[in-house]
């Protein structure tokens, strides 16, 4: 599988956060699948306190040129968790945050630089038209640890380092 590395700098369209050197980052990989018609998936990742509370979009990847009648925010509602945990208030394109959908690979996206110290959860949502739809959690210690966990279809491994 070839695999594509964002750097740390501020993107806009590639969805990245600007993040100084030593900042934790997140690799998401987004595995090819074997269908006769395959679409890229719309990706969101973001942060909750790991004791409840507000969650902090990191990322969220749509079919952000998509024209006509059909804006492609139209479908991020099919990312039903992040959609609930704030997706839906969140206004589109949010600059350093949004991107276009990604082909199968892995991504590195750099985490906040001004994270508070604390326990928090990554959470990672895809969903997949004509496909399905996949949660990914993370647990993260900041300062300190990340994690990894892998998804089963629509996600591959997600790692905090």
């Amino acid at each position: 599988m070839k695999s594509k590395v964002l750097p740390a700098v501020p993107l806009l369209a590639a969805g990245t956060i600007a993040s100084p050197a030593g900042a934790a980052t997140v690799s998401v990989t987004i595995p090819r699948v074997a269908v006769a018609e395959y679409h890229k998936p719309y990706v969101a990742g973001w942060l909750e306190p790991a004791d409840g509370g507000a969650a902090r979009t990191v990322f969220v990847w749509y079919d952000i040129k998509k024209g006509g009648n059909e804006p492609g925010t139209k479908w991020l509602v099919d990312l039903r968790s992040w959609w609930r945990k704030g997706g839906r208030s969140l206004r589109l394109p949010a600059d350093g945050v949004s991107g276009a959908t990604r082909a199968p690979g892995t991504y590195q996206i750099p985490l906040p630089a001004n994270l508070p110290a604390g326990q928090y959860v990554l959470k990672v949502e895809a969903a997949r038209e004509s496909g399905g739809r996949e949660l990914v959690s993370v647990p993260i210690t900041i300062p300190g640890k990340g994690g990894s966990s892998s998804g089963k279809a629509e996600l591959g491994a997600v790692t905090i380092r």
